[in-house]
């Protein structure tokens, strides 16, 4: 978790360095934000199909479920506050009958090393979703598992095991009534991006190896308890006002991808005026 935590980090430093001069959207910038002005956010999906290798993987599954439920308004609050939007709207569909109803495919990808697992929509399907809630565009996110190469180390960073590990991941698309996909989490379009986990569902084991005294280090899945443990602990940490750090990164990477452009004193490069005369009309 450790890796992967730093890796967030470093995602979230760049972000901060350059976040505001990249265009993130497949789209123009200044298009989309004509065009998007209420914005739907679909339930967060589970791909229970995909590469989730845990033993107990219903348990799992069910688990994430019952997460993303906790978590979706904290996702729309987030989405609000990045002022790119007129309104965010959670939609109020069941995750698991919507995501049967709209999923067509996933493709894995291998993004300049940066290892993910896209998603396609059926057009008609999402054109009626977006009609009946009366927006311009809807968020879909799905966690998903993927299994990646990775350097864990130990807890004391003297030693560390390169190896695969299975990952909850995140993936996430902005799509119009024409399906077509106007932002998509993680983009690599302007430059290449690290790109962090939602979750570490396995660890090595490097307190065993030492204790018998073992070249050999085990990796492990974490107990569905265990698991359940830790996003336990995220939520009494979101309510002592302490930032998550498992859902609310995520989240805050999404954010911030979104984010108006700024000019030198901190407002829009449009100083806000066209946004301004829209809420006067």
């Amino acid at each position: 978790m450790k890796a992967v935590f730093r890796s967030g980090l470093i995602l979230l430093a760049s972000l901060v360095t350059f976040g505001c001069a990249q265009n993130f959207y497949n789209v123009p910038r200044e298009v989309y934000e004509k065009q998007v002005r209420t914005l739907g956010v679909a339930p967060i999906f589970v791909d229970a199909d995909s590469d989730i290798r845990h033993p107990e993987k219903e348990a799992l599954v069910n688990l994430v479920r019952e997460n993303n439920r906790k978590n979706e308004k904290e996702l729309v609050a987030q989405l609000r506050e990045t002022g790119t939007y007129f309104a965010v709207r959670l939609l109020d569909d069941n995750a698991e009958q919507l995501y049967s109803t709209l999923f067509s495919r996933r493709e894995r990808r291998d993004d300049a090393g940066v290892k993910y697992n896209k998603y396609f929509f059926k057009p008609e399907e999402l054109k009626n979703l977006i009609a009946k809630n009366g927006v311009d565009a809807v968020m879909l996110v799905t966690v998903n598992g993927l299994t990646s190469q990775e350097k864990v180390y130990s807890s004391n960073l003297l030693s560390y095991l390169d190896s695969d590990y299975n990952y909850l991941a995140v993936s996430a698309q902005i799509l119009d009534a024409e399906g077509n996909t106007l932002w998509e989490y993680p983009n690599f379009r302007q430059r290449s991006l690290s790109y962090p986990m939602l979750f570490a569902l396995q660890y090595p084991d490097f307190d065993e190896a030492k204790a018998n005294e073992s070249d050999r280090v085990e990796v492990h899945f974490k107990t569905i308890p265990g698991i359940a443990r830790a996003f336990a602990k995220m939520e009494a940490a979101r309510g002592k006002g302490q930032v998550s750090t498992i859902y609310n990164n995520i989240f805050a990477d999404m954010a911030s991808l979104q984010q108006p452009e700024r000019n030198l004193f901190g407002g829009k490069k449009d100083d806000g005026k066209e946004q301004k005369g829209a809420e006067q009309k």
